[in-house]
C-alpha cells in the first residue's frame, strides 16, 4: 500500500490536493457512516412503526442539534490546537490540548445529562409538537443524552486524531459501529417491538463502541502524553480552546435555534415526516462538503504551525475546486435517483413526490454551499473563528428565520392553510447563497491571516507570502 495512506498525514509536504483529498476521502466515508446512525434510525422506524414514528424523530433533531453545540465547541477548539501544535513540532503544548480537551468533555457531558432530561419536554412544546407522538420524540431524546458520554467522545477523540492528519483511523472505528447500530437497530425494533426507544439504545450502544476504540487508537500516538498529569484543565490552554470553539459552538447554536422555529412551522403543516426524509438525504448530500471543511481546516493549521504560509494559496485553489466537482457530481446523482432514495424511508407514494420535489430545491444550493465550507475551514485552520460565526448568526437569525415564515405566509392556500413545504427549505436555499456571498468577501479580505496560535515566523502573513484572492 502506497505510503500516501499510512493513518497520519503531514499536509506540510507534497501536493495540496493530493494531500487534502487523501484527507477527505477517509473523512468522507466515516461521517456518511455516522450519518447512518440517525438514518437508519429513520429507515427503521419509518418501515417497522410507520410515519408517526417518522414525525417523532424528525421532531427529535432540532433538541438534539441545539444540545450538542458544547461538543462541537470543544471539538472544534481542540482541532484547530491540534494542527498548529503539531505542525509545530510543539510537544507540550500538544499534550496539553489533549488532555484539557478529554477532562471538558466528561465535565460537560456529565452537565447535559442532567439538562437534557430538564430542558427535553419544554422544547418539545414550544415547537408545537403534535401530542399523537410527543412522547415518542422525547423518549428518544432522553435516551440519547443519557448516553451523550459515547458521542461526546468520539467526536472529540476523533478532532484530535483530524488535527494530526489521521483521518482513517475514525473511519474504521466508526464503520464498525454504523454495521452494529443497524444490527441492533433491527433486532430492537422488528424482533424485540422497543419502538422509537429501541432505536435510540442502539444508537448509544453503537456510539461506546466507537469511542472506546477510537482513544485506544489515540493512545498508541507518540506525538504527545496523555497521562493523568494532562488530564487537567490547563488554564491557559483553557481560555484557548473555548476563545477557538465558543464561536464553533454559537454558530451551531443559531443553527439549531433556527432549526427550532423552522420546526414550528414544520409542524403547523404537519409534514415532519417529509422534512425529516429530506434532512437525513440533505445530510448526506452535504457531507462532502463539511469533510472538505475540515480536511482545508487542518491543511491551514499544519501550514500555518509549520510556518509554509506559501503553500496555502495553492491549497485552497485546489480545495475549493475538488469539493465543488465533488458536489456537483453529488447533486446530479440526488436529482436522477432521488425518488427511489425517498422510497427507502415511507410506503407513501404522496410522499415519495412531495419530499422528492423539496430536495430538488436544496440542490440549487449545494455547490454554494462548497465555497462556504472550504473557505471557512481555511479561516478556522488559521484561528479566525470569529468571523465565520457573525455570518451564520446572520444568515440563519436575521435571513433563515424570516423568509420561512414570509414564505409559508406568501404561500398560504386551501390546501395549505400554513403555508406550503417548500417555505422551509426555500428559506434555507437563500440562507446558503447568502452565506457563501458573506464568507467569500470576508475571506478576500484576508484578516484571518494573522490568527494564529503560534509564531509562523513570517511576520504578517499578508505581506508578500500570501494573496488573498482565489
Amino acid at each position: 500500500m502506497s505510503n500516501v495512506f499510512l493513518a497520519k498525514q503531514d499536509m506540510t509536504v507534497g501536493t495540496p490536493w493530493k494531500k487534502i483529498l487523501y484527507f477527505s476521502l477517509p473523512l468522507l466515508v466515516g461521517n456518511i457512516a455516522q450519518q447512518m446512525y440517525s438514518t437508519v434510525d429513520s429507515i427503521v422506524v419509518g418501515q417497522y412503526i410507520g410515519d408517526d414514528a417518522l414525525k417523532a424523530i424528525g421532531s427529535s433533531t432540532p433538541v438534539v442539534y441545539l444540545l450538542m453545540i458544547f461538543f462541537i465547541m470543544i471539538g472544534s477548539g481542540s482541532s484547530i490546537m491540534v494542527s498548529q501544535y503539531f505542525g509545530a513540532r510543539d510537544r507540550e503544548n500538544l499534550s496539553k490540548s489533549v488532555g484539557t480537551a478529554v477532562i471538558w468533555t466528561f465535565i460537560i457531558g456529565t452537565v447535559l445529562m442532567i439538562m437534557g432530561s430538564l430542558i427535553t419536554e419544554p422544547l418539545l412544546r414550544l415547537t408545537n409538537t403534535p401530542a399523537d407522538y410527543i412522547e415518542w420524540s422525547k423518549d428518544y431524546i432522553l435516551i440519547f443524552f443519557w448516553g451523550v458520554h459515547g458521542l461526546a467522545f468520539y467526536n472529540i477523540f476523533a478532532g484530535i486524531l483530524r488535527g494530526l492528519g489521521d483521518s482513517i483511523s475514525s473511519l474504521v472505528f466508526v464503520l464498525i459501529a454504523t454495521v452494529l447500530n443497524i444490527i441492533m437497530d433491527i433486532y430492537f425494533v422488528r424482533d424485540l417491538h422497543m419502538g422509537v426507544a429501541g432505536v435510540a439504545i442502539a444508537t448509544v450502544i453503537s456510539q461506546y463502541v466507537s469511542a472506546i476504540l477510537t482513544f485506544m487508537r489515540l493512545r498508541r500516538y507518540k506525538d504527545f502524553d496523555i497521562g493523568w498529569k494532562h488530564l487537567k484543565p490547563d488554564t491557559k490552554t483553557s481560555k484557548d480552546l473555548f476563545r477557538l470553539g465558543i464561536p464553533s459552538g454559537i454558530m451551531q447554536g443559531m443553527f439549531s435555534i433556527s432549526m427550532l422555529f423552522v420546526q414550528n412551522i414544520t409542524n403547523q403543516i404537519n409534514i415532519a415526516d417529509i422534512t425529516t426524509m429530506v434532512i437525513r438525504v440533505d445530510g448526506f448530500a452535504m457531507l462532502p462538503n463539511f469533510s472538505f471543511g475540515i480536511a482545508m481546516a487542518t491543511f491551514t493549521g499544519q501550514n500555518i504551525g509549520a510556518g509554509k504560509i506559501h503553500r496555502l494559496k495553492q491549497g485552497v485553489k485546489q480545495g475549493l475546486t475538488l469539493a465543488i466537482m465533488t458536489t456537483g457530481v453529488l447533486t446530479l446523482s440526488i436529482v436522477i435517483f432521488g425518488k427511489n432514495i425517498m422510497r427507502l424511508f415511507t410506503k407513501t407514494e404522496a410522499n415519495v413526490e412531495l419530499a422528492y420535489s423539496m430536495m430538488l430545491v436544496l440542490t440549487l444550493g449545494y455547490v454554494v454551499f462548497a465555497v462556504t465550507q472550504v473557505l471557512s475551514g481555511v479561516m478556522r485552520g488559521a484561528g479566525d473563528t470569529m468571523t465565520p460565526m457573525w455570518i451564520t448568526i446572520f444568515t440563519n437569525i436575521a435571513v433563515r428565520i424570516p423568509m420561512a415564515y414570509l414564505l409559508a405566509h406568501l404561500t398560504k392556500s386551501t390546501s395549505w392553510p400554513h403555508g406550503r413545504p417548500v417555505s422551509t427549505f426555500g428559506s434555507l436555499l437563500l440562507t446558503w447563497i447568502v452565506g457563501a456571498i458573506l464568507i467569500t468577501i470576508a475571506y478576500r479580505r484576508g484578516n484571518w491571516k494573522n490568527k494564529a496560535l503560534v509564531d509562523t515566523g513570517a511576520g504578517d502573513v499578508g505581506e508578500g507570502a500570501y494573496d488573498a484572492g482565489t
